[in-house]
C-alpha cells in the first residue's frame, strides 16, 4: 500500500510500506494492505510506519524527524500533535499537525 504524510508546510514522507499504525482519538490502530476504507481523527501520539525497505524512502528531512526504531530498521517512527488519516483503495493520507 501507499503512504503519504502531509503537513502544512510539506509533504513528510511518501513511499510503498508494509503497514502503518496511527494514534487514533479511540486508541492505536494498524492499516495493512486491502484495508477497509476508513477515515479517523489522530490524536498526539507516534505514527508507526513498518517499510520494505530503508533504501527506497523519500521523506522531508528538514520538517520531519522520521526516525528508524532499534530493534527493527524498516519500522520508522514519526510523532505528531493531531491529524486526520484517509485510508482508501490501498492509499492511506494521513494529515499531521
Amino acid at each position: 500500500m501507499y503512504l503519504e504524510i502531509v503537513s502544512p508546510e510539506a509533504t513528510l514522507f511518501s513511499s510503498e510500506v508494509d503497514s502503518v499504525v496511527v494514534p487514533g482519538v479511540n486508541g492505536e490502530f494498524e492499516m495493512l494492505n486491502n484495508h477497509a476504507p476508513i477515515v479517523s481523527l489522530l490524536k498526539e501520539g507516534i505514527v508507526k510506519i513498518k517499510t520494505h525497505s530503508i533504501s527506497h524512502l523519500v521523506f522531508d528531512e528538514l520538517h520531519a524527524e522520521v526516525i528508524p526504531h532499534s530493534d527493527d530498521k524498516r519500522v520508522l517512527t514519526l510523532k505528531i500533535n493531531s491529524g486526520t488519516v484517509e485510508m482508501k483503495d490501498n492509499k492511506v493520507i494521513v494529515l499531521a499537525d
